[in-house]
């Protein structure tokens, strides 16, 4: 099924980026890099995240560390995002 008709893309597409090795995706932009292309309309980001979070199965709700679909951050919560951290002094 076509699930984004702005660069036509299927959901084999979208689970195929999702499963490819390397790095993970877990959001529709890195979907569109992983395909190498970008949202236009942006009406398929929420096909396309119930489509990894398919994919992805108990992983996609709650990862633990340790998981390899954990996020690089997930290791350490307690410390600010650096965009963050720079405006709060």
């Amino acid at each position: 099924m076509i699930v984004c008709s702005c660069n036509v893309l299927s959901d084999h597409d979208v689970r195929n980026a999702v499963s490819a090795g390397g790095s993970l995706t877990r959001n529709a932009k890195q979907v569109y890099g992983c395909l190498g292309c970008s949202a236009e309309c942006g009406r398929c980001a929420r096909t396309i995240k119930a489509i990894i979070d398919e994919a992805l199965g108990p992983c996609a709700k709650a990862c633990c560390v340790g998981c390899p679909h954990s996020p690089p951050q997930a290791a350490n919560e307690d410390a600010a995002p650096a965009e963050f951290a720079l405006a709060a002094y």
